[in-house]
């Protein structure tokens, strides 16, 4: 059995672009792995084309060994420690109050939206933008409006860019029955149950023991199944972000924070103090900024009247020199300037050029424009993150979750909301089959705990 995401051969490709991001020197690590007929192409999805033999993952080993030792320039642009980062952020806007009976609205229109742009996003996770616009066009359904369907696809086109295998049973609107299982949700409602647990004094270790006893190793992906990996030897869990992990500036971090704005409407600060704790146990500079950014527009989202607000509270507490803040302000420039979408999408993918489909940079980006573009439209915010590709169903969750809190349940469109009744599925213990109503009133109540 092959597992990926973990195959020494497979980090060592992930590694080397991550090392040199970062300013180390990778010159004789590559050559010596050239020199030994390994393989330096990063397939999509991180897959090996070809398996390594057992003296090339000895080797990958080894190599990626030095590399971790290798210690990475400091850069001012990139604090690390919670002290340093609140050194760098600035003031939020100001926000207004919402009444008790305005704030559950919103927080269940944040866990009813999150759940219906992460549905949107699923059956073309891994597509493609070009994918995802023939199959919209063949069918007649570009631009994006609806939940994608294969009915009246042409053979050619579905071979051509097949459904996500784990989910087109589940997420195409002929088949939705209930939100399906997905790690957008899943991590979401952990978060919920370790602050039911253990307070807003939650910390990185009580994250990482959450992990090995609730969530099954292969529901989790990328820096999560590199450190979870890492738990399971003994590594620290400070110290297991920089370990073998070459996704530490991926996207994971940033799907797993939106409880904890939640839990601090109308207090961006606090919430990114909350997203940090747990950010850090897998990712690192702009891997960690990501959380925060989307922590801090959800506790924006839940009182504020308008987008541009929700985009200011997020960038505040992003390091403002990071190649984050970059993406996130580039975005915000293309949508304020009306450039259209689709060329507005290209200026995104050029400044990224290089960079994992899953990698934190571009799809921050994609969730910044389709915030900015959407101006608090849910409809419009969960089609443009989608339509940009990258991480699909992530980014439609967290624009969604955006989206829905701006918005409150009440004013969510039928459309989006009715197939999912009202409930979720999970392998998490005790949340499979949960309703939204339930969780987002044990959210609610939380937020004076």
């Amino acid at each position: 059995m092959r597992v990926t995401w973990i195959q020494p051969e497979d980090l060592l490709r992930h590694e080397l672009i991550q090392s040199a991001a970062e300013g180390k020197d990778i010159g004789a690590v590559s050559a010596r792995w050239r020199e030994a007929g390994g393989d330096l192409g990063v397939p999509e999805g991180g897959a090996s084309p070809v398996a390594a033999t057992p003296a090339q993952r000895r080797l990958a080993s080894a190599l990626l060994d030095e590399l971790d030792a290798q210690i990475a320039p400091v850069r001012a642009e990139d604090p690390a420690e919670l002290d340093a980062l609140r050194a760098s952020w600035s003031t939020p806007p100001a926000l207004p109050t919402v009444s008790r009976e305005r704030l559950a609205d919103r927080i269940r229109g944040a866990w009813i939206g999150r759940a219906v742009g992460c549905l949107l996003g699923k059956p073309v996770e891994g597509v493609g933008r070009t994918g995802i616009r023939e199959i919209l066009e063949v069918t007649g359904r570009w631009p994006l409006d609806d939940f994608f369907t294969g009915r009246g696809l042409p053979a050619d086109v579905a071979a051509r860019h097949p459904w996500n295998r784990a989910s087109r049973d589940t997420s195409l609107a002929e088949n939705i029955d209930g939100m399906p299982e997905d790690d957008d949700l899943n991590y979401t409602m952990l978060a919920l149950g370790l602050v039911e647990a253990h307070g807003r004094g939650l910390t990185t270790d009580n994250v990482a023991r959450a992990w090995l006893a609730e969530l099954p190793a292969l529901r989790v992906f990328t820096a999560e199944r590199a450190v979870y990996r890492d738990l399971l030897d003994g590594v620290d869990p400070c110290a297991a972000a920089a370990t073998r992990n070459p996704y530490r500036e991926w996207i994971g971090a940033q799907i797993r924070a939106d409880l904890y704005g939640w839990l601090c409407p109308g207090d961006p600060h606090r919430a990114a103090e909350l997203a940090w704790r747990d950010a850090r146990l897998s990712h690192v500079r702009n891997g960690v900024y990501g959380a925060l950014f989307v922590a801090a527009m959800a506790a924006a989202a839940c009182v504020a009247s308008d987008i541009e607000s929700v985009l200011d509270a997020g960038l505040c507490v992003v390091p403002p020199h990071s190649r984050l803040a970059r993406s996130i302000t580039l975005a915000r420039d293309l949508a304020r300037r009306r450039v259209p979408h689709e060329d507005a999408v290209d200026q995104l993918y050029a400044a990224h050029a290089g960079l994992h489909w899953v990698h934190v940079l571009p799809n921050a980006s994609a969730v910044a424009l389709a915030l900015a573009e959407g101006a608090g439209d849910f409809t419009r915010s969960i089609c443009a993150a989608v339509s940009c590709g990258w991480d699909t169903d992530s980014n439609g969750a967290t624009v969604g979750a955006v989206a829905g809190a701006l918005a409150g349940a009440s004013a969510l469109p039928s459309r989006w909301t009715a197939p999912l009744h009202g409930r979720i599925a999970s392998s998490l213990r005790g949340f499979d089959g949960a309703t939204f109503d339930s969780l987002a009133a044990r959210t609610l109540a939380l937020v004076d705990a």
